[in-house]
């Protein structure tokens, strides 16, 4: 028998949960007294929590990720999705594999766009919250970096639509842009964050930045949040 929903305890599911953004954002969300069902390929590193629920597997296999979803939806009450989950692989263009350009479509973009498929009217019952993690490459150009950037932009695009069809459902969309964070994304680019203070931003504050959203009162939305370090700089590898 399903529990009732009145009794379901509130949940978020956060993609990319394993490492990152997505591991700060988990834990500040079961700081927050939710049940966070975290997605990610390996959580061997990642520390013990009560709240924290581990979902280990693969994103792109698509029919188990929604028969993880459904199974999630139907036990607990679905508040938040968090699509932090994200790959990044940069160089000239027509240096990149087709499965590197595939990977990058479908994690950074099919991903997010199949969940909240999934989802949206579970959010809509809640009045919950989509909150997509984009990059600042999504707004600027981004040469050695185009197809990264692209499928960043499809993101940001998708949550600004999505934000003016489910609003009137009661559904909070946000997307944030950070700029360079001091992550593993970088850990196959010939680049990384530089170490000089003032030039990067930490994971820790993705995840203080998600909890702003969650913490207006109903009726506001803040829909788009861009996030700079101070300083410009990279270091190459």
């Amino acid at each position: 028998m399903i529990e009732n929903e009145k009794n379901k305890r509130k949940s978020a599911i956060v993609t990319g949960a394993s490492s990152g953004i997505g591991r700060a954002i988990s834990q500040m969300l079961c700081e927050q007294d939710f049940e966070v069902y975290g997605f990610g390929r390996s959580f061997e590193d990642t520390p013990a929590q009560n709240q924290f629920h581990p979902v280990q597997g693969d994103l792109l296999d698509t029919r188990w990720l929604c028969d993880r979803v459904k199974e999630i939806s139907l036990a607990s009450r679905v508040e938040v999705l968090v699509n932090a989950a994200g790959v990044g692989y940069y160089g000239l263009h027509e240096d990149l594999s087709v499965k590197q350009i595939q990977t990058l479509v479908r994690t950074n973009l099919e991903v997010p766009m199949i969940l909240t498929n999934r989802l949206l009217r579970v959010l809509k019952q809640n009045h919950g919250y989509i909150i997509n993690i984009s990059s600042i490459t999504a707004k600027q150009s981004s040469p050695h970096g185009c197809a990264y950037g692209a499928t960043k932009a499809g993101l940001t695009g998708f949550g600004t639509s999505l934000f003016d069809e489910a609003r009137k459902y009661g559904v909070r969309v946000t997307t944030i842009h950070p700029d360079m964070t001091d992550t593993k994304l970088y850990r196959d680019a010939d680049f990384s964050c530089s170490q000089e203070e003032g030039s990067f931003l930490l994971a820790s504050e993705v995840a203080e930045t998600v909890r702003y959203v969650l913490s207006q009162r109903d009726g506001v939305v803040v829909p788009d949040i861009t996030l700079r370090p101070q300083l410009h700089r990279i270091a190459r590898k």
